[in-house]
């Protein structure tokens, strides 16, 4: 039988996940919802099949629904994930879990008082770069881990596919450390273990960050974040230094490894990580089956480390 599923939210994540579900075999997306009048309509002239509607809040006791997807901001995640799992529906999630952290706390809490299945959307819990160097890391080939870098770029911000939802340029909800930072940050976590802060500093432009750096440690490893927002061309890169070997993400999707030399392309074969198959993970989740992707108390670990960059900011 399908799960059949509601979606709040309906800009680019939210339409992006709208069409891979209504094409996956395990879902029937049911309804959908935005404020936005003009996000509705975009997507009824392309699904007249689903019920849409401009209140996200009455999707939670809606009996047609087995799941929830949440595509809105950041700051309602809460609200709209709370009054779900209370009715007995399990949650997908985008990242980050939250910007309070009194919201990311409720949501751990109420997620475990009732048993609901949850799960944040981070492209690193099943992109195959990312799969490849957990497998490596268990299996011992990279040695002792010495450390992690984590180093963005962006020309402006936000990013072009970005611009009409304006909550990810300011400094309330958005920014580079929330938006990208922290899949980055929760592949760490997966890795190595919380992150525990040493340091962060942080800047900000008229809106979000323009620079941030951060030390920390996972499991007593040195790890570091920084991002610009500056005249340099977008770049994503993620390094694992190992005793043995090293390894290095870059544009998401790319794995390079050192043995000491230069670093040198590794390919990759089978699937690799996808909003469908994310589904297909979240979708195993609610028929208690093993799942890959990353629960609610996950996402408040690495909202804790984010968070310290604006915490302390000066």
């Amino acid at each position: 039988m399908k799960i059949r599923l509601g979606i709040i939210g309906l800009g680019s994540m939210g339409a992006e996940m709208l069409s891979v579900a209504h094409r996956h075999p395990d879902f029937q997306v049911v309804a959908a919802a935005d404020p936005n009048s003009v996000a509705v309509e975009r997507v009824r002239a392309r699904y007249p099949d689903i019920a849409l509607g401009h209140d996200p809040s009455s999707m939670a006791d809606d009996d047609r629904l087995d799941a929830l997807y949440l595509a809105s901001p950041p700051d309602s995640h809460a609200g709209y994930a709370v009054a779900a799992m209370l009715a007995g529906k399990a949650v997908f999630s985008e990242k980050p879990l939250a910007v309070r952290l009194t919201d990311g706390e409720e949501m751990v809490r109420v997620a475990a008082e009732t048993g609901a299945v949850n799960a944040l959307n981070f492209t690193l819990s099943d992109r195959a770069a990312a799969v490849e160097v957990g497998r490596a890391v268990r299996a011992g080939e990279a040695g002792d881990i010495l450390g992690v870098d984590m180093r963005f770029g962006f020309p402006s911000w936000p990013r072009a596919f970005q611009r009409d939802a304006r909550w990810v340029a300011g400094r309330e909800q958005g920014g580079l450390l929330r938006e990208v930072g922290s899949h980055y940050v929760f592949l760490t976590d997966r890795l190595l273990g919380p992150l525990t802060p040493v340091s962060t500093r942080v800047h900000y432009g008229p809106a979000a960050e323009t620079t941030a750096f951060g030390a920390f440690t996972a499991g007593g490893v040195p790890v570091t974040l920084t991002g610009k927002v500056a005249a340099v061309p977008e770049s994503y890169e993620w390094i694992l230094y190992g005793a043995k070997r090293s390894y290095r993400i870059t544009d998401w999707s790319r794995l390079r490894i050192s043995d000491g030399g230069p670093w040198t392309e590794l390919p990759i074969g089978g699937p690799r990580g996808s909003e469908h198959t994310r589904l297909s993970a979240f979708a195993a989740a609610i028929r208690g089956q093993p799942s890959t992707l990353p629960d609610f108390a996950a996402g408040l670990r690495v909202q804790q480390a984010v968070e310290h960059f604006h915490r302390k900011a000066s």
